[in-house]
């Protein structure tokens, strides 16, 4: 079993430059992956990225998705899809497999159904009722401004660090700190990440 998350960058043309998008995508997906052939970006503002490890699936969009809105006017919209890897490629965008067919049909709605994160696994139960928490939590993280993402990711990033920690970290207090991770509802989404992980073991 494997996790492929198939995205790309909402409204990209309408970004100052390239780079304004190209390089925060490029910072987060290596940071994600000490592997290149694990992730892939294609068509210049989509890609795909694969977590072998399942239960990682719904943390990593979180990290991506925190990662481009903390720059300006950027946002992602992604799909997670889980299942077989029938074939090994040189690159996430040469293999194939269950995941990777799930993850790319699921990603080609997303913009009809106006939504930014949608799973498809081969349980229609599972996936319907993570569907739902994810459309709940993206009241919220469609919502992130660039200084609430900032914590967002940042706190990924040190899952251990202190609020005073990270207040040192930005430069602000660890008061403000506080304010921006319960902005973001951070708490409530690292929630639905343990229960994404229960629910997702299961398969």
């Amino acid at each position: 079993m494997t996790s492929i998350i198939t995205g790309d960058i909402i409204k990209s043309r309408r970004a100052l430059s390239e780079d304004s998008w190209l390089m925060p995508l490029k910072s987060a997906l290596s940071k994600l992956s000490n592997d290149a052939s694990f992730y892939d970006i294609y068509r210049g503002d989509s890609f795909q990225l694969e977590c072998t490890t399942i239960e990682d699936s719904f943390r990593t969009t979180v990290y991506i998705k925190a990662f481009l809105k903390s720059v300006k006017g950027l946002d992602v919209r992604m799909s997670i899809g889980i299942g077989t890897k029938d074939y090994q490629g040189n690159s996430v965008s040469e293999s194939n497999g269950e995941a990777f067919i799930y993850s790319g049909e699921t990603f080609e709605t997303l913009k009809k159904e106006k939504v930014n994160l949608k799973l498809k696994t081969s349980n229609d139960v599972l996936n319907n009722e993570l569907n739902l928490y994810f459309k709940l939590a993206l009241i919220a993280m469609d919502n992130w401004t660039t200084n609430s993402a900032e914590i967002v990711k940042l706190t990924l990033e040190h899952p251990n660090m202190i609020q005073k920690a990270l207040a040192k970290l930005v430069g602000i207090s660890q008061d403000a700190v506080s304010k921006r991770q319960n902005r973001a509802y951070l708490d409530e989404i690292l929630e639905l990440d343990s229960l994404y992980r229960q629910k997702i073991a299961q398969l």
